[in-house]
């Protein structure tokens, strides 16, 4: 069944319409985005779509296609309740009404083709989907700006994630054939294009199937040694500090909160370069920065795990530009720069090198620059 007639089995009348929303892949950037910095996502073709009509009381009622009808009163919305699915599709009516005024339930269903787990933002892609959908039905009249913000909060205030405002920005303002450069301080963006056909390369994602949850603790943590860094330090933020900051307050920072911050700090000065090779159409020299990237993210930031660390090595020494992990870590995807006569040889390797240490087997597919939000029908 397609989203309609799921909603309209589950619920006995159709809907108003559908909307939708991307996952997004990281291109570079990572863990820059809560502490004031630069990040260069891009949407993905995955979607995540909603049906959506609205109810003349404060019970929100949500399905899928497993159809299994979820409910709760928007009353009783709050930090870890409820769970699952209905904490992104509730969530989002309740942040809605507390900043916005919506006073009132949704009858709504999901379906999505995001893989759930792997470092692709279906989260986001489940969230802003709906506040788009809620938006558009009522008039609210939020900037896409505004709905991104709206879907962090959504994370923040009821699943418990402190994440950054990089993924809803991504799935909101995407557009094909360009990578999404963002100033997460202020918001402000700039669409820059992605012209990897003209090289002759494209991008390869490998989804490591190994496990990858963010909500247990181990990114609030990383957050949280990045704010105690930037306090010590005494920036506004840590994308205002420098690696002669770190030198001057080695001695008062603890080793982790170092790390964590000269990984920040480095990063944001690959991305700025990543953007000013793509503006230049030096596209395949970007390869190296990735791969950086990912080694920062290993060695400073400790967020790699072994799935990820041999997706990325196996890329590289069969030929790929860069490589380089994507999303918050500890398990998730990978992406690789290569040549597209290299795609099906990188990926034959990639599993074969899984194979070999008996991991689950991998998952990898070619990706570019997708469209955002939008309304379907």
């Amino acid at each position: 069944m397609n989203i309609q007639e799921i909603f309209s089995s589950a619920f006995g009348y159709p809907s108003q319409g559908v909307w939708s929303a991307p996952g997004r892949a990281n291109l570079i950037g990572e863990h820059t985005d809560y502490t004031g910095g630069f990040v260069m996502p891009f949407a993905l073709n995955f979607r995540a779509r909603i049906a959506a009509k609205p109810r003349n009381d404060q019970l929100v009622r949500a399905v899928t296609p497993k159809g299994t009808v979820r409910e709760i009163q928007l009353d009783h919305v709050r930090l870890g309740e409820p769970t699952g699915f209905l904490g992104y599709l509730a969530g989002a009516a309740w942040v809605l009404r507390n900043d916005h005024g919506l006073d009132h339930g949704w009858d709504l269903a999901l379906q999505s083709d995001i893989p759930i787990g792997a470092g692709l933002s279906s989260s986001a892609a489940i969230t802003c989907a709906t506040i788009l959908a809620m938006s558009d039905l009522v008039n609210l009249g939020l900037s896409h700006e505004q709905m991104a913000l709206a879907a962090q909060q959504v994370e923040h205030q009821v699943i418990g994630t402190p994440c950054g405002i990089m993924d809803q920005l991504a799935s909101m303002l995407g557009e094909k054939d360009r990578i999404l450069f963002i100033d997460t301080r202020d918001l402000s963006h700039e669409q820059v294009m992605w012209n990897a056909n003209s090289h002759n390369l494209t991008i390869l994602i490998t989804n490591t199937n190994s496990p990858h949850v963010l909500a247990d603790g181990q990114y609030a943590a990383k957050r949280a040694r990045c704010e105690e860094a930037t306090e010590i330090m005494e920036v506004k933020q840590l994308r205002d500090a420098s690696l002669a900051d770190l030198d001057q307050y080695q001695e008062r920072l603890l080793p982790d909160q170092q790390s964590c911050a000269r990984h920040v700090i480095t990063e944001n000065a690959r991305v700025l370069r990543t953007k000013e090779l793509l503006l230049n159409n030096k596209l395949p020299h970007i390869g190296a920065l990735l791969t950086s990237s990912h080694e920062s993210l290993r060695d400073d930031f400790n967020v790699t795990v072994a799935q990820v660390d041999l997706a990325v090595d196996t890329a590289l020494s069969n030929g790929a530009l860069g490589a380089r992990m994507i999303g918050g870590g500890f398990g998730g995807c990978t992406l690789a720069l290569v040549r597209k006569t290299d795609v099906l040889m990188i990926t034959e390797r990639i599993a074969t090198a899984f194979s070999e240490h008996n991991y689950t087997a991998p998952e990898s597919f070619v990706a570019a620059p997708a469209a955002g939000a939008q309304r379907d029908f």
